[in-house]
């Protein structure tokens, strides 16, 4: 597996856009939002280039944190989930 820093600035790049997209939410769905993304980035250490994280936080701006993946189950986090060759 490589692990570039280009690949980590580029996920954290994701992250704070995806942050700075939720200031218009209310305060409740900005929490779920915030829930969501935290928990895509857990998924991401866990499971390193295995998982497509800023495609996960993307899903969490998208559906305003109704979506919330659970690193353990793997039908929260199936969409995320790619096959490296």
């Amino acid at each position: 597996m490589m692990n570039t820093p280009s690949k980590k600035i580029t996920f954290l790049a994701a992250v704070a856009l995806v942050l700075i997209g939720i200031v218009g939410y209310t305060t409740a769905d900005m929490a779920d939002v915030a829930m969501c993304i935290r928990n895509c980035a857990q998924c991401k250490k866990m499971l390193g280039d295995y998982f497509e994280g800023p495609l996960c936080a993307d899903t969490c701006v998208k559906f305003k944190g109704k979506m919330i993946p659970d690193c353990e189950n793997i039908d929260s986090i199936a969409p995320f989930l790619n096959k490296l060759e």
